[in-house]
């Protein structure tokens, strides 16, 4: 592999990394602001028992955490083909 080619792995490893704080950060806003509307409700029965209007906000932080862990290992992976140049 050549020099160019360890940077760009490196260089995508480091997008994924910043795609994933951005996507744990925004499903934990999105919860936060999910469950301070649960707290204004009269009825939070009905509030309960109906499907919410948005998906639900856990799903952006395990696609965080997933392109956050993949994001670490193209960043390793480019280091060590780095490291490993003849």
């Amino acid at each position: 592999m050549s020099l160019q080619d360890c940077l760009i792995l490196m260089g995508v490893g480091v997008g994924f990394v910043i795609l994933g704080l951005v996507g744990v950060l925004w499903g934990r806003h999105e919860a936060r602001k999910y469950f301070e509307s649960m707290v204004t409700r009269r009825d939070l029965r009905e509030f309960v028992s109906h499907w919410p209007e948005r998906p639900q906000p856990r799903a952006l932080m395990v696609g965080g955490w997933i392109a956050f862990a993949l994001g670490l290992v193209m960043m390793v992976m480019g280091i060590v083909f780095w490291v490993r140049l003849p």
